[in-house]
């Protein structure tokens, strides 16, 4: 190669590198996401500790209502948070803050006024588990979603477990264990006073109008819950409940311990609600034609289908199946649109009115002895 070209080509080479630096200077750079604004409504449900201490970016508190004030500001310094987030106004807050979407974690009862506040503001909400305490009151919050076109999600642990949604799978899309026979869900602990739950979340949790019940709504509507879900959203043909105070001095005005008999035409779920266990369980067992299906807890499974002579162990993390192990994760990607949340899933309005309609009959067959037949 002579000196010219040699000094060409150099010359080239400079040119190429100059223009890739501006073209590279020029191209738009990707922006983060801002965070999902989101106030949070009420703060005695203790499961508020999570949203109050999370430091992914991708949610910001923009406000806090809470009528407690010694409560509110005794979470605020634990937390670490400004007391500028503090209203007890929730109808000021949101006027005043503008969120895109409520969390609430007040009782049970006050999630009604949390969607009346919300609903006609176009803002949307996720409540702590279970939508409602009564049937009226999940029916009003339906109409006022679908009116006002809000997203109203309700949030259960067993949601966030890769075990349930991996159950799903087996059961409903490979089809592992054929039709479901018979469903048998545990949920519980040995009481909310026996393991120490703040004084402002027992108040509420054994009051029947707060909570709607004790046992039975508190543990029982994650088995409605699950049921549901694993049956695409098939109504009940009836429901049939039992329940006991075994610690009436510790619970004298709700029940402590619930059965819940749930059956469809092919198909039957046993619910077993209480606050009486040795231990904290959440789990379930799904028998069908062919096999049966048992999550033990958040990962850890057993199965046995036809024509296996043993059973066998798995455990599943959330890298083996989509789910969110985080709900706030969950409802920011909802509300970017991100994901869809499906009809039947079990975070969905249509799902969780399902769970109330079959909580409020197995209270009323617990008071009346009788079973309760559904109406289509």
């Amino acid at each position: 190669m002579n000196k010219n070209n040699f000094l060409r080509n150099i010359f080239m080479l400079f040119i190429i590198a100059v223009n890739s630096l501006f073209t590279s200077a020029a191209q738009p750079q990707p922006v983060a996401a801002a965070p999902l604004r989101l106030a949070v409504a009420g703060i005695t449900h203790t499961h508020v500790y999570w949203i109050l201490s999370r430091k992914k970016a991708d949610v910001q508190i923009v406000g806090i209502y809470e009528p407690n004030n010694e409560l509110a500001q005794r979470l605020v310094k634990q937390f670490g948070l400004s007391a500028s987030l503090i209203y007890n106004d929730l109808d000021k807050m949101l006027d005043a803050v503008k969120p895109e979407a409520v969390a609430a974690f007040g009782s049970i009862y006050e999630h009604m006024k949390v969607v009346e506040a919300a609903a006609p503001r176009h803002i949307d909400v996720m409540v702590e588990k279970p939508l409602a305490t009564t049937l009226q009151q999940a029916l009003k919050m339906e109409t006022l979603a679908k009116k006002y076109k809000i997203k109203l999600l309700t949030n259960f642990e067993t949601s966030w477990y890769p075990s349930t949604v991996k159950t799903y799978q087996l059961v409903n899309d490979s089809n592992y264990i054929g039709q479901i026979k018979k469903v048998v869900i545990h949920d519980g602990h040995q009481g909310p006073k026996e393991i120490g739950v703040s004084k402002e979340f027992l108040d509420w949790l054994t009051d029947p109008i707060q909570n709607g019940g004790g046992a039975l709504i508190d543990f029982g509507c994650y088995g409605a819950n699950l049921m549901t879900y694993l049956m695409n959203g098939e109504q009940p043909i009836s429901v049939t409940a039992v329940t006991q105070q075994f610690k009436p001095a510790i619970y004298p005005k709700v029940d402590d311990e619930a059965t819940i008999i749930v059956n469809y035409p092919t198909a039957q779920c046993i619910i077993q609600g209480s606050w009486n266990w040795p231990f904290s369980r959440k789990d379930m067992e799904v028998y069908g034609q062919t096999g049966y299906v048992i999550a033990v807890n958040n990962s850890d499974m057993r199965l046995r289908a036809q024509p296996d002579s043993v059973e066998h162990t798995l455990k599943v993390i959330s890298n083996d199946v989509a789910v969110y192990e985080d709900p706030f994760s969950y409802l920011a990607d909802v509300i970017r649109n991100k994901i869809k949340v499906p009809e039947n899933g079990l975070y969905a309005l249509k799902t969780n009115v399902t769970v109330v309609r079959i909580l409020a009959a197995a209270r009323e067959s617990a008071k009346t002895g009788k079973t309760i037949f559904l109406k289509k």
